[in-house]
């Protein structure tokens, strides 16, 4: 029997992400709406909604639902906000962001994932992201500044950098820390240098390219 993807969708938002603490109408939309399938490889295309995060290549892998419907949470994104994504992976989270903020720019250092997500996107009819492929954790420089930032792959920590690229009233989003145990954090720009930081709770994914722990020597 042929699968009903609409059905498991909306089955996936009231049996997971809701009870995971997502009550957020916007995200709740968002996740039921947009096709998460259709950004899966085509081999895991009967696993899209489970509760468990999927590999894409590279030794990177898709968010568990409930993890994506936490973080678009978080962000409490606007509208009229630019967002910014490092890690654009599938291009799923991408197409998420842009149905709840006007502009996207993400950015993947693994030129297969920025053309694959691209034309995932097309599919979705969703234009209001601009993909680009660059390393962002010591290299690739945006232009302008963001209302809003997430960083989709683990780092064991936040480049000052990053910090440069956020609005005054910014907030930045980022899974932080040594594996097993990172935490969710999210970073608001305060002004004057400062930023208010809050954890959300704890999560365990691979990490960027370069932004793995520091190489411990054991004698």
């Amino acid at each position: 029997m042929a699968m009903n993807f609409d059905q498991a969708r909306q089955n996936m938002v009231e049996n997971q992400v809701r009870p995971w603490e997502v009550l957020d109408g916007r995200v709740l939309d968002v996740l039921g709406r947009v096709r998460r399938e259709d950004f899966v490889a085509p081999a895991h295309r009967q696993l899209a909604f489970a509760d468990l995060c999927l590999p894409i290549g590279h030794g990177e892998v898709m968010m568990k639902p409930v993890l994506e419907g936490r973080l678009l949470q978080a962000l409490a994104l606007k509208p009229k906000e630019h967002v910014l994504e490092i890690g654009t992976g599938s291009g799923f989270f991408t197409a998420c962001l842009a149905s709840l903020a006007a502009r996207v720019t993400s950015v993947d250092i693994h030129a297969a994932f920025t053309a694959t997500a691209g034309q995932r996107l097309h599919a979705a009819s969703i234009r209001n992201v601009l993909l680009t492929t660059g390393e962002a954790i010591n290299a690739w420089q945006p232009q302008g500044t963001f209302d809003a930032m997430v960083v989709t792959g683990a780092v064991y920590r936040i480049p000052d950098r990053f910090l440069g690229w956020l609005k005054p009233g910014g907030r930045l989003l980022a899974i932080r820390g040594e594996s097993p145990v990172q935490q969710v954090v999210l970073l608001t720009n305060e002004g004057n240098g400062r930023y208010q930081e809050e954890s959300m709770l704890e999560t365990d994914l691979p990490y960027l390219a370069n932004a793995e722990p520091p190489r411990r020597f054991v004698f």
